[in-house]
């Protein structure tokens, strides 16, 4: 007599679970059979049609595309908050840091002169020792992190001399100066004036510090608008 065996109906997880086991980790037909105590027949019908991923890089399936634009979202909107945190932040201690001297000229310096493309970086280029004195005093107040220095300079300057000059001024190792030759440097012909120290960048790659500073140029300008309407 012969017997009729019902067929088992696995649940989709492992079936997710055999061809992750296939396509991920390149187990063999019996390795995963053993592994999830599953008939080769079954689990063969499951990875048949699967092709191995490449050793170290997982396939993408649609499922795991669709779970890593969720990931990537998530990450973005926590960014968002982050930033908005330290922009309010930066908001309510405007009028506390202020009263500061050298504070609100550090802030209309970088309005002027302040790099402003970026969300997550604080960045002011000038030649003025004085004017990046200033800058540079502000920014190691501000930020947690180091600040990075960095100096245009023409063909026909002094390499050594720059690197020492600011290194000096700002108590950094001069080869902690990079050095980045401006493209028009070649041309000096009928030149009346340059940089006597090349132009000097400070750069703080902080993004909450950066959205902080954000609201405090906000701060400024808001109050040259009250000052021009006569309120």
């Amino acid at each position: 007599m012969r017997t009729c065996v019902r067929s088992v109906a696995y649940p989709e997880y492992i079936r997710e679970k055999a061809r992750s086991m296939r396509v991920n980790d390149r187990m063999t037909l019996d390795e995963i059979s053993e592994r999830l105590a599953i008939p080769k027949t079954t689990v063969w019908s499951w990875i048949k049609n699967l092709p191995l991923a490449p050793p170290g890089r997982a396939l993408q399936t649609p499922k795991r595309t669709a779970a890593r634009l969720r990931a990537a979202k998530a990450n973005s909107e926590r960014a968002a908050a982050l930033r908005l945190d330290a922009y309010n932040q930066g908001w309510g201690e405007f009028d506390e840091l202020v009263d500061m001297p050298g504070f609100r000229d550090f802030i209309c310096m970088y309005i002027g002169e302040g790099y402003k493309r970026s969300r997550n970086t604080v960045s002011i280029s000038n030649s003025d020792p004085r004017v990046m004195s200033l800058a540079d005093g502000w920014l190691r107040r501000l930020a947690d992190k180091e600040p990075k220095y960095s100096v245009q300079y023409h063909a026909d300057q002094d390499l050594d001399y720059l690197q020492r000059f600011w290194g000096f001024r700002f108590c950094v190792e001069p080869e902690q100066i990079k050095m980045q030759r401006k493209s028009n440097s070649n041309q000096l012909a009928g030149r009346t004036w340059r940089s006597k120290w090349g132009v000097l960048q400070i750069a703080v790659h902080d993004t909450y510090l950066r959205s902080r500073l954000q609201a405090w140029i906000d701060r400024v300008t808001e109050g040259w608008l009250d000052s021009a309407h006569g309120v």
